[in-house]
């Protein structure tokens, strides 16, 4: 750290007396504190981690407003918080103040965004997950254009659009530009544009990594984007991986890149104030329909007198009159040989999935118990569930703040048939949203399927329509 006053010479260093004598007894450089990673330079000088870091980001800020890249203001800023005896400010915020600077992407449907709680809000990481074909690329899009319009209708900034399976598709944004009632008539000069819609493509993890790490902390500083996407976040994890893949190495390998994505995505979040969309790609969840409960230990009742007496030495006469006198255990009733799933113990990860998937694999509360027994309840709704959970499992669930599935369900008539008014016009596919947690507002519920919509012209719009538990 010897060159850190030749580099910033009114750097104030007063403020981190604790840190700099083990940063130079360790030979850390001012290079070294912009180029590796804090935890890395907190390791190496046996020093806090959070006091590294703010060190760190006070000595970028120095450079930042000298090189221009900061104005006077965000300069007054960083001096007052670096002022309070050393310390940054406060992580605590009262109510008012997080209100204050709470900034929502309406989706332009009063239902959704009422399911929403007001929209997808700015500082967060939002997932949007579901099957092919239930709509995450359209409702995607749709946010791309919202985010543009003028308050309170948008944030009145560009987007950003990461694709790491196709390319942006250019003519649906203007089919929707052109379809949709509030868009079509807006004046010129707040309609939303696809030239402020910045495209990007990952095509392998690589890269991927590269590109959230280096050319979109710039993008935002210069364009101000307020909305990233990124459609989809598990297809460069998925197509790299091997026969290896499922070794101890491998799982630890992908549980890093996870923690580091989601890592570098809050902390954009954060420090540009932009919300941050992801769509998940689902894979199938094969529940059981049977689990053997265990059977009750059986206690041998004691012997009479006589039967020991008979055989003295031991013989196998004896040892039939011991068999004879324990009771046989009873035939299992229909209770024992099965189990619904959603009684797993509620510890395991097969309990609670039902929570944060999206997909229950409990019976729907619309069944009625009276018409039906446990058994049966819980067997028909596994069979009439096609049952999901969200790719890169736990580990990535724990880096988001809100995670919405779009489900799709065959339109079935009375009986599980297809419903004969299909031929007549009717939709083939049902869909619903759901949002399955969110840390700003309530979920919808393990058992309610959501918010029907469909997809049209001008994007997604919901149909209005209550599911089948909520009707209750």
């Amino acid at each position: 750290m010897t060159d850190l006053l030749h580099t910033l010479p009114n750097f104030p260093t007063k403020f981190y007396t604790h840190l700099i004598p083990s940063l130079e007894r360790k030979l850390i450089t001012t290079t070294d504190l912009l180029t590796l990673e804090p935890l890395e330079i907190a390791r190496r000088a046996q020093l806090p981690l959070l006091d590294v870091r703010r060190l760190t980001r006070h000595v970028l800020a120095r450079l930042q407003s000298q090189l221009g890249l900061l104005n006077a203001d965000e300069l007054l800023r960083d001096n007052e918080a670096y002022s309070d005896a050393g310390c940054a400010p406060s992580l605590s915020q009262n109510g008012s103040a997080i209100v204050a600077k709470w900034s929502l992407i309406p989706t332009l449907d009063p239902i959704f965004d009422s399911a929403l709680s007001g929209g997808i809000p700015t500082g967060y990481i939002t997932e949007l997950t579901g099957e092919s074909g239930a709509g995450k690329t359209q409702f995607l899009l749709s946010l791309l254009i919202t985010a543009q319009l003028p308050s309170p209708h948008g944030l009145s900034r560009p987007t950003v659009y990461i694709s790491t399976e196709h390319p942006l598709p250019t003519p649906r944004l203007t089919q929707i530009l052109r379809t949709h009632p509030h868009l079509s008539f807006l004046p010129p000069l707040q309609k939303p544009s696809l030239s402020r819609i910045f495209s990007i493509q990952t095509p392998d993890l690589e890269s991927q990594d590269h590109i959230l790490a280096y050319q979109v902390p710039v993008l935002l500083a210069r364009h101000k984007a307020g909305l990233i996407i990124i459609d989809s976040i598990a297809a460069n994890y998925r197509a790299e991986r091997s026969s290896a893949s499922s070794s101890g190495a491998a799982l630890g390998l992908r549980t890093s890149q996870l923690l580091k994505l989601g890592h570098q995505l809050r902390s954009l979040a954060r420090e540009h104030d932009c919300a941050i969309v992801v769509s998940n790609q689902v894979a199938d969840r094969f529940a059981p329909t049977s689990l053997p409960l265990p059977q009750p230990r059986q206690t041998p009742s004691s012997p009479p007198p006589h039967s020991l007496s008979s055989s003295p030495h031991g013989s196998s006469q004896g040892v039939q009159s011991l068999d004879a006198n324990i009771m046989p255990p009873p035939p299992p009733s229909n209770t024992q040989l099965h189990r619904s799933p959603s009684v797993y113990p509620p510890l395991t990860l097969d309990h609670q999935q039902n929570f944060f998937t999206g997909w229950s694999s409990g019976p729907p509360s619309h069944l009625h118990r009276e018409q039906t027994t446990p058994h049966s309840a819980s067997q028909q709704s596994i069979q009439n569930q096609n049952l999901k959970t969200p790719a890169l499992g736990l580990v990535w669930t724990n880096q988001i703040a809100c995670r919405i599935a779009l489900v799709k369900e065959r339109n079935l008539g009375v009986g599980g048939e297809v419903s004969s008014s299909i031929e007549s016009g009717e939709r083939f596919w049902k869909r619903y949203m759901k949002i399955v947690f969110a840390s700003w507002g309530p979920s919808t519920g393990a058992m309610r399927k959501g918010v029907e919509f469909e997809i049209w012209g001008g994007g997604v719009r919901s149909l209005g329509t209550k599911s089948e538990g909520e009707e209750e």
